[in-house]
């Protein structure tokens, strides 16, 4: 059974950084893409980083140069560092497959405020 768990958010100010990780489970891990998504109040989930199986990674052009994505296979772990947030970063930030499946997890949340 797939799981996904995200974990990490939280409130910060703007220009600070935070840590997110998704440990996944129910499919062979490091065969597969995997990517952070998020999705923002009234607007649609959108694809911010993405990772393959190589470690090969992209970036959607409005994190780019800010944030890093990683990933771990021994621990089926994905990361998502994020530094110099803006507020327009805030959203709910999730984690799946690239191209992703229809389970989502529940998300955690990134608040950017002073």
């Amino acid at each position: 059974q797939v799981q996904l768990v995200e974990s990490g958010g939280g409130l910060v100010q703007p220009g600070g950084s935070l840590r997110l990780s998704c440990v996944a489970s129910g499919y062979i891990f490091r065969i597969y893409a995997m990517g952070w998504y998020r999705q923002a109040p009234g607007k649609q989930r959108e694809l911010v980083a993405s990772i393959n199986s190589r470690a090969s990674t992209s970036y959607a052009d409005s994190v780019k140069g800010r944030f890093t994505i990683s990933r771990d296979n021994a621990k089926d772990t994905v990361y998502l560092q994020m530094n110099s947030l803006k507020s327009e970063d805030t959203a709910v930030y999730y984690c799946n497959y690239d191209p992703p499946l229809e389970y989502w997890g529940q998300g955690t949340q990134v608040t950017v405020s002073s």
